[in-house]
């Protein structure tokens, strides 16, 4: 896993947070949570993306290992990755949004360029 930030959680229930977090990312292509969440989940997003320029049926087998929903995976796979042809990374943009008001947590929006 990328990154070395427990996120105040066990091992498998961090990674499962961070597997449905990038799914919903990848599925609405926008989000709003923690500026330390989105630095986690970055990374993982672009590997998916990565995946998906690739095209092969392994890299579609890789996805859906990690990914979620397999109608996520399709439309990575479809309508997203073609979109990054000409990009050599750099897919994500985390954005700060300044604290949020119950604990005062850094927010942050992490979305696809």
């Amino acid at each position: 896993m990328p990154g070395t930030r427990k996120l105040g959680r066990p091992t498998a229930q961090r990674r499962a947070m961070l597997r449905q977090m990038v799914t919903d990312f990848l599925d609405k292509g926008r989000m709003e949570t923690t500026v330390t969440r989105c630095k986690e989940i970055a990374p993982m997003a672009e590997k998916m993306i990565t995946l998906g320029k690739k095209g092969t049926l392994a890299s579609r087998r890789q996805a859906l290992a990690f990914i979620t929903r397999e109608d996520v995976v399709t439309k990575v796979f479809s309508e997203t990755a073609p979109g990054y042809s000409e990009r050599n990374g750099g897919y994500t943009r985390i954005t700060k949004t300044g604290p949020r008001r119950g604990d005062a947590a850094e927010m942050g929006i992490i979305e696809l360029v």
